[in-house]
């Protein structure tokens, strides 16, 4: 697949503010549900689109529920023609984002918008000014909230739906915003792999050469001792993408909050910890791709008080036969030892095992090289690409 053509800067001014247009902040519950809701009918008859379940979308943005809210800053915005409702965003001060990466830079995102420049340019001038007004000189994204949740735009790959926890969004949407000034900070890929798919001799040779001679042993999660598995985890992952582009830790909140949450969809199998003399040192999460069932429940799991999403949730979620391996790590000092290829090629065959037919490796960083030749040796075809904005303020 070949990348998309990064976009010239525009020479041309940005559309007009429409006069007939209002974006106002969202200050009240009927109004969230408003900006929940709006993409329902945006995407109304898009067969790829995944509608998110409501209740989830209302504890995410709920900052009694959401530890994001603990430190960052949120602010909600709809835009109204008249009495419709044509567009949404969020702008997103985020201090942690600042003070590791050294920068003023501040993030839009939830962004949603008709088909209009106009309407585009007025959400983005919104939370652009709310950022400037808050010392902030650069507006990234999209950004939902952070590089730890979803983010960045589709730009290529619209054919097929997204995987689990991935953006997705209409094709017009990055001509909008390049039309509003927004050029390309960084593009994240994702990968297609089958499950059947049979890597090269050479990779197996020498990755299991690799785990001989350094004693690398892989195990499956152990849900029955989680809090220390968490804790194992957790101290990878902060260590693997320290110097990540964009990578902001979690807080210990946030990753106790997220472990939570995925405590009840993993297939401990697919959760893989390599060791190394008894010492945990890298890791990958694969996940079912429950997108495959969310779609099923239409957004919601009751309907006039019954549960008939939910059991449409639970029947589809019995028939889910792709998977997104969602993040792998390897801490300081223990790259470079094959690692990667290990954890690979034993999620590949577990993979295989438990009747999964492929699925999406995602996201990666456009220029990881390491990790993109490592991902494509195992067989893996780019399918999506998707791009950071920015904008200075």
């Amino acid at each position: 697949m070949a990348l998309p053509a990064e976009p010239a800067a525009p020479s041309h001014t940005s559309p007009p503010l429409p006069s007939d247009v209002q974006v106002t902040p969202v200050r009240d519950a009927a109004a969230k549900m408003t900006f929940i809701r709006f993409p329902a009918s945006l995407y109304a008859g898009d067969p790829n689109w995944v509608p998110p379940l409501e209740m989830e979308r209302k504890d995410f943005l709920d900052p009694r529920k959401n530890p994001f809210f603990d430190y960052a800053e949120v602010e909600l915005f709809l835009a109204r023609r008249g009495r419709e409702v044509v567009g949404r965003i969020a702008a997103i001060r985020n201090p942690r984002h600042m003070e590791i990466h050294g920068t003023k830079e501040g993030f839009f995102g939830l962004f949603e918008c008709v088909n209009d420049a106009g309407v585009a340019r007025a959400l983005l001038e919104t939370a652009g000014a709310w950022l400037k007004s808050r010392g902030l000189d650069t507006m990234l994204g999209p950004a939902n909230f952070s590089s730890n949740q979803d983010w960045g735009l589709l730009i290529d790959g619209f054919d097929t739906p997204p995987a689990i926890m991935m953006p997705y969004n209409p094709t017009y949407y990055p001509a909008l915003l390049e039309t509003c000034g927004l050029t390309k900070a960084k593009d994240l890929f994702a990968f297609e792999l089958s499950a059947s798919a049979q890597p090269p001799e050479k990779v197996v040779r020498i990755a299991e050469k690799m785990r001989q001679r350094e004693g690398i042993t892989v195990r499956a999660v152990n849900l029955k001792d989680f809090p220390a598995e968490v804790e194992r985890i957790r101290s990878i992952y902060n260590s693997a993408w320290e110097k990540n582009w964009g990578f902001v830790p979690f807080t210990d909140k946030e990753f106790d909050h997220l472990a939570k949450d995925m405590k009840t969809i993993v297939r401990p199998e697919l959760v893989l910890i390599a060791e190394v003399k008894g010492e945990a040192v890298a890791f990958s999460m694969t996940l079912p791709d429950g997108n495959q069932a969310i779609k099923a429940a239409n957004g919601r799991l009751t309907t006039f008080g019954l549960p008939i999403g939910l059991a449409k949730l639970v029947l589809a979620s019995r028939r889910i036969n792709r998977l997104r391996l969602i993040t792998l790590g390897i801490k300081e000092g223990y790259r470079r030892r094959g690692l990667d290829a290990i954890l690979y090629l034993d999620t590949l065959r577990t993979a295989h095992r438990l009747g999964y037919a492929g699925g999406e490796i995602s996201w990666t960083l456009e220029d990881n090289h390491l990790v993109n030749r490592a991902i494509e040796s195992m067989g893996g075809q780019r399918s999506k690409v998707y791009r950071v904005y920015q904008r200075p303020l």
